[in-house]
C-alpha cells in the first residue's frame, strides 16, 4: 500500500492522496483482491472513543482515509501531516466514473427507496446501465443483514457503496466482511446518495476547504443538527487537548 499509516487521537489513518487511493482500488480490482475501506472525520473519531464496536469496525479496515478537514488540520498540529483530505463522496464519484471507463460493476446499498432509485437512474443515464450490478434501500432488520450481504456477494459487483448512517454501515461491513470477500472494494459513503441524487445540497467548495461543511448542514437542518454538531465539536476539541498535552502514545492502537 502506498503511503504511511499514521495515528492521530488514537486512530489509524492512511496518509494517501485521492489519486493514490484510486490507484490502490484499481490494483485490487485488477488483481481480484479485497479491500475494506472506511473514512474518519471529527465526529467519527469522537464516536470511536465512546463506542468500542464502532472502533473495532473502523481500525480493522484495510484502508482508512481522512474524510474531514479538521482531521487534516489536527494531523499538522501533531507534526504528522496528512497529504490531503479524501472525502468519501468525492472518492465515490471518481470510482463511478472509473467504473464506466474500466467496466467495473457497482452495487448501491442505502438511503430511502426513492433516493437510491433516482441515484441509479442518474448514473445509468450519465454513464451506462452496465455499471449497475444491483441496488436496494437502506431499511432492514438486523436479522436480514446476512441475507442482504449474500445478495450483494452474488451480484458479481466489484465495488459496494453503503449509504447508511454510522455506526450501522461500519458494523455491517465489518461483521459481514467474510460474506463480501468476493467484492473487491466495500466502503461506506454516509449521506452521499442523498446529495448525488439531488435531495440534499452539499456545502460550497470554499466551505469544504475551510472545514465548515458542518455549519452548512446546521444551516440546512438547524433543529436536528445544531445540538449534534455543538456537542460533537466540543468533544473533539477536548480530545485534541487531551492528546496534545498528555502526549499519549498515539502509535499504538489497540482494539
Amino acid at each position: 500500500m502506498t503511503g504511511k499509516r499514521i495515528h492521530i487521537l488514537g486512530t489509524p489513518i492512511d496518509n494517501l492522496t485521492m489519486q493514490e487511493t484510486l490507484d490502490i482500488v484499481d490494483l485490487a480490482i485488477q488483481s481480484d483482491e479485497h479491500i475494506h475501506h472506511t473514512v474518519v472525520n471529527a465526529g467519527k473519531i469522537v464516536s470511536m472513543h465512546e463506542n468500542n464496536e464502532l472502533r473495532k469496525s473502523v481500525i480493522e479496515a484495510d484502508l482508512i482515509n481522512a474524510d474531514g478537514q479538521a482531521v487534516v488540520w489536527v494531523s499538522r498540529l501533531f507534526s504528522k501531516p496528512l497529504k490531503e483530505r479524501v472525502a468519501g463522496i468525492d472518492l465515490m464519484e471518481r470510482l463511478v466514473e472509473s467504473a464506466h471507463k474500466k467496466h467495473y460493476r457497482l452495487f448501491f446499498f442505502g438511503a430511502k427507496e426513492e433516493v437510491v432509485n433516482k441515484l441509479v437512474a442518474k448514473y445509468a443515464e450519465q454513464y451506462s446501465t452496465s455499471i449497475i450490478a444491483g441496488y436496494r434501500n437502506g431499511y432492514f432488520k438486523k436479522e436480514d443483514e446476512r441475507k442482504i450481504a449474500e445478495e450483494i456477494a452474488q451480484s458479481k459487483s466489484n465495488i459496494l457503496f453503503v449509504a447508511i448512517t454510522s455506526p450501522i454501515k461500519e458494523n455491517f461491513l465489518y461483521q459481514n466482511r467474510d460474506l463480501l470477500r468476493n467484492v473487491n472494494l466495500i466502503m461506506g459513503v454516509g449521506g452521499s446518495f442523498d446529495v448525488i441524487a439531488g435531495y440534499v445540497k452539499r456545502a460550497p467548495i470554499w466551505m469544504q476547504k475551510t472545514g465548515l461543511e458542518w455549519l452548512y448542514r446546521v444551516y440546512q437542518e438547524p433543529r436536528r443538527m445544531f445540538k449534534r454538531y455543538l456537542v460533537g465539536n466540543l468533544k473533539f476539541l477536548r480530545l485534541v487537548v487531551k492528546y496534545y498535552f498528555k502526549k499519549e502514545d498515539d502509535d499504538k492502537v489497540s482494539t
